[in-house]
């Protein structure tokens, strides 16, 4: 099982130092990847729990976000290239860049030059973004209704510029004769693309297998909810005749991580569940289960509030010196 940490610059207040001190421990620990998150905005009718939709278009969450709209958060795009300069092993990438916010073709160049600044260790996560009120601030609200569409054709236009010398494209978001955009990436043919799919699993699955994608990102799911996912998937494939298996994706999700001193209920409670927020031993019995149900790389996301980074920092040390030897032992 893999690791990686989601850099929490999306806090109320976070410093570009606690952030560096984070980087470098999981660089130090091994750890796989390192990753930001996408925020353009927090509305303030968030403050209100006034969202159009709620968190991430989930049941049983507010219609608001976990930061203030004064928040002073970083935002996740400028933090790439800045991961690439301070790293030399760990692999980086966002989680996950909402398409809708950016430019394809502008997108496929800037990530080609991050895969060089990074000697190839550049990871794409790609999503659509659910929240209008982002759209709207990113100058984007006319694509909200089309938004999974805009998703496709940035896949398409990226596979197609980083592994063609001239490119062209014609489609509803993007239309430009053949044009060369540059360096290639380093790795090849392209930089891994990850998938986020929260609801959909035949929709994930016939992307999986169009684009031969190379993972999926999911959030605060439980071993039930992923071995349900896997499942999901591994079916649509069958069904479709892609050649791609499930058993060749990098599952991942995003889980809020915290070590305790006492237990933590765990019981199910939709995706406010401490699914790894306990006593090492709880963290420990609860990873096991994980990669039975076919986790590979769990995104530690530490607490939006009220847990400082000097603690995140002891608990990646503990993780990797305490409990993953009993997890990899299994």
């Amino acid at each position: 099982m893999k690791l990686a940490l989601y850099l929490p610059n999306f806090r109320d207040k976070v410093t570009v130092k606690e952030l560096d001190d984070l980087t470098s421990l999981a660089e130090e620990l091994d750890f796989d990847s390192v990753w930001t998150l996408d925020r353009i905005v927090v509305p303030e009718a968030s403050d209100r729990e006034e969202l159009q939709h709620s968190f991430g278009m989930m049941d049983g969450l507010p219609r608001a976000l976990p930061v203030s709209s004064r928040g002073e958060f970083l935002q996740g795009m400028p933090l790439i290239p800045w991961l690439a300069a301070k790293t030399t092993t760990v692999r980086i990438g966002m989680s996950i860049i909402d398409t809708p916010y950016r430019s394809p073709g502008v997108l496929a160049a800037e990530l080609a030059t991050v895969d060089h600044l990074s000697n190839g260790r550049l990871n794409v996560g790609v999503g659509s973004g659910w929240m209008p009120e982002e759209f709207a601030a990113a100058s984007a609200a006319h694509i909200f209704p089309k938004r999974h569409k805009h998703v496709r054709e940035t896949i398409e236009i990226m596979q197609g510029i980083w592994t063609n010398d001239l490119f062209e494209y014609h489609g509803e978001f993007a239309d430009f004769d053949r044009c060369g955009f540059g360096a290639k990436p380093v790795q090849k043919p392209h930089p891994p693309i990850f998938f986020s799919g929260l609801k959909d699993p035949k929709r994930a699955a016939s992307r999986v297998a169009k684009y031969g994608l190379a993972g999926w990102i999911g959030i605060q799911d439980s071993p039930d909810d992923l071995q349900q996912w896997r499942g999901g998937i591994a079916r649509e494939l069958e069904e479709i005749g892609s050649s791609h298996s499930v058993d060749d994706l990098e599952i991942s999700s995003m889980l809020w991580f915290v070590i305790t001193d006492s237990e933590t209920d765990q019981s199910p409670q939709g995706k406010v569940t401490n699914l790894m927020a306990g006593t090492a031993a709880q963290i420990t019995d609860r990873l096991k289960r994980y990669k039975e149900a076919g986790l590979t790389m769990p995104l530690l996301w530490p607490p939006f509030q009220d847990v400082p980074v000097s603690k995140t920092l002891d608990d990646l040390k503990r993780l990797k010196e305490e409990i993953m030897p009993k997890v990899d032992a299994m």
